[in-house]
């Protein structure tokens, strides 16, 4: 996964913004970790967000894969599953861990990120899945600690824009595919 440019996180946001009722932000950044959340409401019951949600290589953008294709990627969501990826000649990325799986309504993984992955730092990213009248509330938090070089505080923003730009995708992927 790519570090973004301070353009590239500008340009998430505003499309996260422009994706509709959609809000973002850093609830607490410090040198030993942060925290980040994003919220949309998608047109969609939370069954279909589900089907989506799984399949990451539907929404996950190509730019924050290591293999540069996000039909790479797949999701084992139960838990000890695995969110991986594979590479090219054999090889392969264990991002993330499924600690917890209600389909319809949350889903826990555990890992490490991007550059997060090459630090003492790992963290839990939830997904909650909440409907009402046909139209479901995504949550997605990202909670990491540990040792990050620098500190963890200086990537917070960054990491927050890459989650940001997934939460948006999650999104059109399931619209586009319920219209």
């Amino acid at each position: 996964m790519k570090t973004m440019s301070a353009v590239g996180i500008a340009v998430a946001a505003v499309a996260l913004l422009a994706a509709g009722g959609a809000r973002a932000e850093v609830i607490d950044a410090q040198a030993n970790g942060f925290e980040v959340r994003h919220e949309v409401v998608v047109t969609a019951p939370a069954s279909a967000i589900w089907a989506t949600l799984v399949q990451p290589s539907k929404w996950w953008t190509p730019a924050h894969t290591w293999s540069g294709s996000a039909a790479n990627l797949s999701l084992g969501a139960a838990s000890g599953g695995c969110f991986c990826e594979r590479l090219p000649n054999g090889g392969s990325v264990l991002h993330m861990t499924t600690v917890y799986a209600a389909p319809g309504a949350r889903l826990v993984l555990s890992g490490a990120l991007g550059p997060l992955q090459t630090s003492g730092a790992s963290g839990a990213l939830t997904v909650l899945l909440a409907e009402k009248d046909g139209r479901t509330t995504v949550t997605v938090t990202y909670d990491v600690g540990g040792y990050f070089k620098g500190g963890l505080d200086k990537i917070a923003g960054a990491v927050d824009g890459v989650i940001g730009q997934q939460v948006a995708g999650l999104k059109a992927a399931v619209e586009g595919a319920t219209k």
